[in-house]
């Protein structure tokens, strides 16, 4: 008997990964973990087009908007994730847009710093509200090595680097449990994604996507808020404060979601042990599947 597997789904927005993911997790009776990094964020469910049955999932709708998330968190919680399905004899079948966490946890990273402590990161964040240029001034101050390091113009690696360099700890230390670890990618093409992202961009409105951001506005999420940097949030924000129009709004998020899917397609060419799933109709696809797990590592 092979040991339970260990697979990654991975390509760039809108290639069908996620239900490349379930009908896997269906043939392999394998748990599904979400492996992108917006939806973490409760409440932020539309325009990360969050799975329609949330129950397969792990790993979702694990943070307020509020709260800062990284990979050496993400880790963490897979980690513990697959402990429990190897003790069960299970597969797991990971999936998301966050390329970083994927290969932080197939590739076993051992030097991804754990969180800070949450009073350490709240009186940061509140360091925050003056600005990032103030923001900057202390981490040079403080770390100026460390600053040399990082972009300064970013306020999310410049709270990172603060606390750090405030609350040194050690890194997170990690094994896998011996699963067969497979990491198979889609990419359908340019032209096609393009079609995808625009299509899918007016899906989300017609689901509700205005809506809900009218909603988080109005239980006080604020710009700043780390789960705002995920697309397209922002840009709504725009209309709703009267900045610009709709149309205009849904021209900018269509044009940030393919420059997102192109960043996705340069990572996607340098990782490792990539194995690219050619998927053209679901005729024959359970095969494919079994036939894939059966290729030599």
């Amino acid at each position: 008997m092979k040991p339970p597997a260990l697979i990654a789904v991975m390509g760039p927005t809108g290639s069908g990964k996620s239900a490349l993911a379930e009908r896997i997790a269906d043939v392999l009776d394998a748990q599904l973990l979400n492996a992108d990094a917006f939806q973490v964020y409760r409440g932020f469910d539309i325009g990360t087009n969050k799975p329609d049955d949330r129950r397969r999932y792990r790993l979702l709708d694990l943070k307020d908007p509020h709260e800062d998330f990284g990979v050496g968190e993400w880790v963490g919680l897979a980690v513990a994730e697959l402990g429990r399905l190897w003790a069960a004899g299970r597969s797991a079948v990971v999936v998301g847009g966050t390329g970083l966490y994927v290969r932080a946890l197939f590739e076993e990273w051992n030097d991804l710093a754990p969180p800070p402590d949450p009073a350490l990161r709240a009186e940061v964040r509140a360091w925050a509200e003056d600005g990032v240029e103030a923001l900057a001034a202390r981490l040079v101050a403080l770390d100026p090595e460390r600053a040399q390091a990082i972009d300064l113009a970013n306020p999310a690696r410049v709270i990172r680097a603060l606390e750090r360099t405030l609350q040194p700890q050690p890194p997170v230390a990690f094994s896998l449990p011996p699963f067969r670890k497979l990491k198979w990618g889609l990419n359908p093409g340019v032209e096609i994604l393009d079609e995808r992202i625009g299509a899918r961009v007016v899906q989300m409105m017609r689901r509700g996507w205005m809506a809900e951001v009218v909603r988080l506005s109005a239980e006080g999420v604020r710009l700043q808020d780390p789960a705002m940097r995920a697309i397209g949030y922002r840009t709504l924000l725009r209309v709703l404060g009267g900045e610009i129009g709709l149309e205009k709004a849904l021209e900018l998020i269509r044009l940030e979601t393919r420059q997102y899917a192109k960043r996705q397609r340069t990572w996607l060419r340098s990782e490792p042990h990539l194995q690219w799933f050619t998927v053209t109709d679901e005729e024959g696809l359970e095969s494919k599947i079994q036939e894939a797990l059966e290729r030599p590592e």
